[in-house]
């Protein structure tokens, strides 16, 4: 069974909208992308990279994937995180794009993004990687799809932009089972779901 790993930017205040670039996410008037880029350490990939593992998938929603795919395939060459993004299986949880999909090795999961995800889990066999996609986490989070969430919080308070986790929604509890802090002042935090009693 794959596991499903959540890896996210976020501020203080919760946000995570925007973090890489300053046109990354512009939704609602949001004006303040390119917020994670003073926060850049090492250390962050070799989170990541534990995290991973070395065999993984992409998933990601709409919006993320349409980020990426107009991005990343346009970046230059040696930059390792290119052309791993260009090569690896991307799945795609989407109620309004179609296939053929732009961006190769994608695929499209159609029907109920939970449901299209927890029969991938039971099926792929790698882990999968969701990057941004805070739609996709609020709506498969509450299924008790996702086995890590690795928060990279920066020391930052934004005041606005949208949040990884809503202001309604059920109730959930962690365990925390990693933390790390960078040079830069970023802690990275891995949470796994606390088994209900």
């Amino acid at each position: 069974m794959s596991k499903v790993v959540a890896i996210e930017h976020l501020t203080l205040d919760g946000v995570m909208q925007g973090p890489g670039r300053a046109d990354e996410d512009r939704r609602n008037g949001f004006d303040s992308g390119g917020w994670a880029a003073a926060g850049n350490d090492p250390a962050m990939q070799e989170v990541q990279g534990k995290h991973m593992g070395s065999s993984w998938s992409l998933l990601v929603g709409r919006t993320t994937y349409e980020d990426f795919a107009s991005f990343w395939p346009n970046q230059p060459q040696p930059n390792p995180f290119t052309e791993i993004l260009n090569n690896v299986e991307k799945f795609v949880a989407s109620t309004t794009l179609s296939e053929p999909l732009p961006w190769r090795n994608s695929t499209l999961l159609r029907g109920d993004a939970a449901d299209a995800v927890a029969d991938l889990k039971r099926t792929h066999g790698k882990n999968l990687v969701i990057f941004g996609s805070g739609v996709l986490v609020q709506s498969i989070l509450p299924r008790g799809l996702i086995d890590a969430l690795v928060l990279q919080i920066h020391p930052l308070v934004l005041g606005k932009g949208r949040r990884l986790f809503p202001e309604t929604g059920p109730p959930a509890r962690f365990q925390l089972t990693e933390s790390v802090t960078t040079g830069t002042g970023v802690i990275i935090v891995t949470y796994r779901p606390a088994m209900q009693s």
